[in-house]
């Protein structure tokens, strides 16, 4: 039975899929709480947060009263910071030459070309770090040759320096190398003020086998179809995935594992929400097969119904670019996604559309966040309201400015 055939929900299952995103998954309840209760409290309904299930450390329980009816759900968080956790512990020289395998990656193989072609926005988000760690290297080198500078021109005032020149200029560049590291040091430590390490271990894990899903990650995609298909067996009339950033591919994986599985017929719809995507940094590259041979199934199937949201204001999505249409695996059976924006520069009301337009990281998570003037996206209505996602937007017709052209150099689903 597919989403749209079930309208209905009482109860629904959420499971989340975060981004590249080492913070402990208890970030995303206290986020549902907070930004919940503020869109609940401007559109007029009611929303509460319960303790999840037992043993579901992160998980929550969201009684809602929407649209005079009143819905039950459980979410979980399907959790993979550690994997991230450990793609960030890196030094800083590793870090340099992951910067070099990035920029060969992209540049070398013809995608960062392509992505430009969609939304220069991601890709100036993939560039920034690599630029940024070269700006921050200079900047240290700079401060070396200051400080080696500044030694030679004490000369006899400092008694190392009465061995004679050889002795001299090796303490001058010896200093040098001291101060360059330690200014180095000195970014890495305030990384969350800058987030040059942060993206630069983001863009080099995804990227470090050209496309490929590294083995670690694939056992985790293992576990949480696993859990996806118990979850089959629940009393639900729902099971929404939500995949954000980096999760919407991963997401795409899961559901293509799952149905290549099989699905008993009836029970509850599936459904499946990706916001601020940036499906193609990853299926764009030459080893891909995997995701561009995912996104071809979940496009044809008729078993999830796929929504995908994005919006122009988001500088690190590529907005608006059908994720399938644009790798260059759609077919003349494609169903899916339908591709909307949420608007951000009218669903938030000038003064915080002002206040958030320059925030770039804040504004990739607005999606699950409270809005001054909510459209047809509400992300509470969406994972707590009485209706399938399929039943919600059954109606609504994609936006006309989506991207589908077909932009990737490679767009083979199998290995070569």
């Amino acid at each position: 039975m597919s989403s749209v055939q079930t309208p209905k929900v009482a109860r629904r299952r959420v499971f989340y899929i975060p981004g590249y995103d080492p913070v402990p998954p208890r970030r995303y309840r206290e986020l549902y709480r907070k930004e919940g209760t503020a869109q609940a409290s401007i559109s007029g309904y009611e929303l509460a947060l319960r303790p999840g299930a037992a043993g579901d450390r992160y998980g929550w329980h969201v009684v809602a009263e929407i649209e005079g009816a009143r819905v039950e759900s459980d979410f979980s968080v399907l959790v993979w910071s550690d994997i991230v956790k450990q793609s960030m512990s890196t030094s800083i020289l590793r870090t340099y030459l992951a910067a070099a395998r990035i920029a060969w990656t992209y540049i070398g193989s013809g995608a960062l070309r392509a992505l430009l072609t969609l939304r220069k926005g991601p890709s100036i988000v993939a560039l920034y770090p690599v630029v940024m760690l070269l700006v921050q290297l200079v900047l240290a080198a700079l401060a070396g040759w200051a400080a080696g500078r500044l030694l030679l021109a004490l000369g006899d005032r400092v008694p190392a320096l009465a061995g004679g020149p050889p002795l001299a200029v090796a303490l001058a560049w010896a200093l040098g190398a001291v101060v360059a590291v330690l200014v180095l040091r000195w970014f890495r430590a305030r990384d969350g003020a800058f987030l040059t390490y942060y993206l630069m271990c983001n863009f080099a894990w995804s990227s470090s086998l050209r496309g490929e899903n590294p083995p670690e990650l694939e056992a985790r995609l293992a576990q949480f179809t696993e859990r996806l298909r118990e979850a089959l067996d629940e009393e639900v009339d729902e099971i929404l995935v939500v995949g954000h950033s980096s999760g919407a591919h991963l997401g795409v994986s899961v559901l293509a594992d799952l149905l290549r599985g099989g699905l008993p017929e009836g029970g509850a719809a599936l459904s499946f929400l990706t916001l601020g995507q940036v499906v193609p940094m990853a299926s764009f590259l030459p080893r891909a097969w995997r995701l561009r041979a995912d996104l071809q199934l979940m496009s044809e199937q008729d078993r999830i119904a796929w929504v995908d949201v994005t919006a122009p204001g988001d500088g690190c999505a590529f907005a608006l670019c059908d994720p399938v249409a644009v790798s260059g695996v759609a077919r003349e059976g494609k169903r899916w996604p339908l591709v909307f924006s949420a608007a951000f520069s009218r669903t938030l009301s000038p003064a915080r559309w002002r206040a958030l337009r320059w925030r770039f990281f804040r504004l990739h998570f607005q999606y699950l966040c409270a809005f001054d003037r909510p459209g047809d996206y509400d992300y509470f209505r969406i994972t707590a309201g009485p209706l399938t996602l399929g039943a919600r937007y059954g109606a609504r017709a994609a936006s006309k400015s989506r991207i589908e052209r077909a932009a990737s150099k490679f767009t083979s689903v199998e290995a070569a």
